[in-house]
C-alpha cells in the first residue's frame, strides 16, 4: 500500500444476527400470509431503517396493545414482553405472533426458574430497555436491576444464600464480567445461568472490535442510537483508546472525524441492514479510502425456526410447497 493510500477494514461478523433475521422475517411473512395491516408492539428490532421499511409494507407499529383493535393480529418484538402483556393480549382476543428472540426467551425461563425456587434475582441490564422491561415482568417481586459495580455495592439482600443472577443479552462483555465478579465477591453462594446470557452475536462483534482496534485509527459502527448492542461496540472501542462513532447511515459521518485517519474500521450492530454498510463503504471510497480489507474473526451460522404461530399456518405450508416446486 502506498504512503498516501487510505484503508477500510470491514469486520466480520457484523450486522443482522439470527434473532433479528427471524423477527424481520416474521413481519414480512405475516404481511404476505394475512395482508396489511399487521400490528407490531414496539420496534420489531432497534433500527430506524428496518422499521421504516416494514411500515411502508403495511406494518403498524404501536407502543402498547391498547392501540391495537380488539381481535386484530399483533406481533411481539424480538426483545420480548412481560406476562402482563401476554395476559392483556388474551383478554382482548388478539391474534399473537411472538417474534421474541429465543435467546431472550432463555433468560425469561431462567428468571421463572429462580423465582420458583424462592431466590432473589439480580438482573444485570439497562433500565428502560425493552428487553429488560420484559424480563423484569417475569418475577417483578423477586428481581432487582443492577447496571454497574456500584449498584452491586449498594445491594441489601435479606437472604444472601438464596440469590441468582441473569443478564440482558446485549451487554458489554467486560462490564458484565466485572459486575458478576463483584456479585460473587459479595455473595459467594450466588447462582447463575448454566451458560452466559449475553448472546453469541453480541460477543462476536465485540471480540472483532477488540481485534481491529490496534489496527485502525477510528471505528464506525452502523446502528441506531437505541440499539444496545451497537452502543456497546462503540464503548468497547473507545475504552481501548480508539475513537468510535455510532451512525444510522452514511449521512451522519462528519468530515472532521476522518482528519488524519488513514485506516478506518467499519462494523454494524446486530439489527443494522447490510445495505447501509455497503453505502457507507462506497462513501468512504469516494473520500479516498481505496483499499478494502475484510477481516473475519469468527464464522456465524446460527438460525432460528419461525414462531409456532407461523410455522403451523396452512398458508405457509402452501407457500413452501410452491417454492419447492419452482426450485
Amino acid at each position: 500500500m502506498s504512503a498516501t493510500a487510505k484503508k477500510i477494514i470491514l469486520l466480520r461478523p457484523r450486522g443482522f444476527c439470527a434473532g433479528v433475521v427471524r423477527a424481520i422475517d416474521v413481519v414480512k411473512i405475516a404481511l404476505n400470509l394475512y395482508g396489511a395491516p399487521i400490528y407490531v408492539r414496539k420496534e420489531i428490532v432497534h433500527n430506524r431503517h428496518v422499521v421504516d421499511e416494514l411500515r411502508g409494507a403495511g406494518a403498524i407499529f404501536v407502543e402498547e396493545l391498547n392501540e391495537v383493535p380488539a381481535g386484530a393480529r399483533v406481533i411481539f418484538s424480538a426483545h420480548g414482553v412481560s406476562p402482563s402483556v401476554r395476559a392483556e393480549a388474551r383478554e382482548r382476543n388478539l391474534k399473537v405472533i411472538d417474534a421474541t428472540c429465543p435467546l431472550v426467551t432463555k433468560v425469561h425461563l431462567e428468571a421463572v426458574k429462580f423465582a420458583r425456587k424462592g431466590y432473589t434475582i439480580i438482573l444485570i441490564g439497562h433500565k428502560d430497555h425493552d428487553e429488560v422491561i420484559g424480563t423484569l415482568g417475569e418475577a417483578p417481586q423477586s428481581t432487582v436491576l443492577v447496571s454497574t459495580v456500584e449498584d452491586v455495592d449498594r445491594l441489601e439482600i435479606s437472604e444472601p444464600e438464596h440469590i441468582a443472577f441473569i443478564t440482558q443479552t446485549t451487554l458489554s462483555l467486560d462490564e458484565t464480567r466485572d459486575i458478576v465478579a463483584r456479585l460473587k465477591e459479595r455473595f459467594p453462594k450466588i447462582q447463575g445461568p448454566a451458560a452466559q446470557d449475553i448472546c453469541y452475536a453480541t460477543e462476536n462483534r465485540q471480540v472483532a472490535v477488540k481485534a481491529v482496534a490496534p489496527l485502525c485509527q477510528m471505528l464506525l459502527v452502523v446502528g441506531s442510537q437505541n440499539s444496545s448492542n451497537s452502543r456497546r461496540l462503540v464503548e468497547v472501542c473507545q475504552k481501548i483508546g480508539v475513537p468510535a462513532y455510532l451512525i444510522d447511515d452514511l449521512s451522519e459521518v462528519k468530515a472532521e472525524w476522518l482528519d488524519h485517519v488513514d485506516t478506518v474500521a467499519v462494523t454494524a450492530g446486530a439489527s443494522a441492514p447490510e445495505n447501509l454498510v455497503e453505502g457507507l463503504i462506497q462513501s468512504l471510497q469516494g473520500r479516498g479510502y481505496s483499499e478494502l480489507e475484510e477481516m473475519e474473526i469468527k464464522e456465524e451460522d446460527v438460525r432460528f425456526n419461525l414462531p409456532s404461530e407461523l410455522a403451523r399456518a396452512p398458508q405457509l405450508q402452501t407457500i413452501r410447497v410452491q417454492t419447492a416446486a419452482r426450485v
